[in-house]
């Protein structure tokens, strides 16, 4: 994340900081394992009528293996039947990812892009295992 914020100058320890900690609810954080290693972690958070993910991060020896994907597929098909929605730093490679699995752009902010997955079905694929519930 330092690496798209600095390329943005947007990176300020400070902010970052208060940002995470503003955000950090231990009951809604997961961490991701493979191969019996932590690989990461992601966030989910049930609002009125969508969930929300954020702070969904993965160690670099862990991207590009499908992953990220199998993580997403299992938090999709845990509540298909409501919408959820995402934040996306802009010019992020994050948001191919994104737009690859479903989500649409729904709006803009100064720094951020807004998606959203419509969740009308059970994702194909998911493998539940890979996410662990945090305490």
């Amino acid at each position: 994340m330092r690496a798209h914020l600095e390329r943005l100058g947007r990176f300020d320890p400070a902010r970052r900081r208060a940002r995470m900690r503003a955000g950090f609810d231990p009951a809604a954080f997961r961490l991701i394992e493979t191969e019996g290693r932590m690989a990461g972690c992601v966030a989910v958070l049930d609002r009125p009528g969508h969930r929300e993910i954020h702070s969904f991060y993965l160690e670099p020896r862990a991207q590009g293996r499908g992953l990220g994907r199998m993580v997403l597929d299992a938090i999709l098909a845990e509540r298909p039947q409501l919408p959820t929605r995402i934040e996306v730093l802009r010019q992020s490679p994050a948001t191919r990812f994104y737009e690859r699995a479903g989500f649409r752009l729904t709006g803009e902010s100064e720094f951020d892009l807004h998606f959203e997955h419509a969740g009308t079905s059970v994702a194909q694929g998911a493998g539940v295992g890979e996410v662990a519930p945090g305490a």
